[in-house]
């Protein structure tokens, strides 16, 4: 896609006004990702300078938050490719983070107030969330608001906010796109979670049901503890290297409580609620992305 390719190099040229040479050298070491972000802002706004630059300052604030993540999560790869702190160290990872962060909100003084405003406070909530996730993985955790609360601040916020900027830059209704970029971050996350217990490893590039492993107690995960007779037993394996036998025991449990089914359904509602939102619009592009993403196979 064209207009991809220009939000790449308007963040180039942000970096490059920086006047740093190491950032130039490490933002072309970064792995490029899907650019979610940006796609929304496109088919919601349309192609301007003003949404390439929405686009960009977006990406540059997800590359941050994703620079961090990494270095909490004590990762050594992003996406297939050595991530920064592996290449070089925990320091060069933050410090590069907040130069993008920074750069990213410098910029964005130069927007409209209203949408300056809604991008730099959904970063409050990301920051928020990824404590919160932090916070969460201490024990195990069996409330649904928290789950909840925690998948929103640290993924939807910012979905939520690209939608509703773009909503805000094209004269279009914000709350409804807020609902639908809100609705959107939220089944993507639940999708993933999911996916964690239902697709193999080769297709995650990572160990499947690692979620459970490091700490995570997911959407299925809360289901299947509030459903099983055998909780002591669920909450023992929490935390621990898992053995074919022990996966194997909760995959089969995910199926008999309907743990599994029922994560997808409400994944599925929250998408068809994010169509309703948007209908009188009839941008089958935002439809289709929705559709796409609940309706796979599990």
């Amino acid at each position: 896609m064209e207009a991809l390719l220009k939000v790449k190099k308007q963040i180039k040229i942000f970096v490059e006004e920086i006047g740093d040479k190491k950032s130039i050298e490490l933002l072309t070491l970064l792995s490029e990702g899907k650019m979610l972000r940006s796609k929304l802002i496109l088919k919601i706004a349309g192609i301007s300078d003003e949404s390439i630059k929405l686009c960009a300052i977006v990406e540059m604030i997800q590359s941050a938050s994703l620079l961090h993540d990494d270095v909490i999560d004590e990762a050594d790869t992003r996406r297939g490719k050595p991530s920064i702190n592996a290449l070089f160290d925990n320091k060069t990872s933050i410090m590069f983070g907040d130069i993008l962060y920074s750069k990213a909100f410098t910029q964005l003084t130069t927007m409209d107030k209203n949408i300056a405003y809604t991008i730099s406070n959904s970063v409050t909530l990301l920051s928020v969330g990824e404590m919160m996730d932090v916070d969460l993985t201490q024990t195990f955790n069996t409330s649904y608001d928290k789950y909840f609360e925690m998948i929103y601040k640290k993924t939807a916020s910012l979905i939520e906010a690209s939608a509703k900027a773009a909503a805000l830059l094209s004269g279009k209704d914000e709350e409804a796109f807020a609902i639908y970029g809100k609705n959107l971050g939220l089944a993507f996350q639940m999708i993933d979670d999911i996916l964690d217990i239902t697709a193999d490893s080769a297709t995650l590039g990572k160990p499947a049901m690692l979620d459970f492993v490091e700490g995570k107690v997911t959407i299925p995960y809360l289901l299947l503890h509030e459903r099983i007779e055998d909780k002591e037993r669920l909450e023992k394996l929490y935390k621990k290297p898992l053995n074919e036998k022990e996966t194997q025991w909760i995959k089969e449990q995910m199926i008999e409580t309907k743990a599994l089914e029922d994560s997808v359904k409400q994944a599925q509602t929250l998408g068809l609620e994010a169509i309703e939102a948007i209908k009188e619009y009839n941008n089958q592009d935002l439809e289709n992305i929705m559709s796409d993403m609940i309706n796979r196979s599990f």
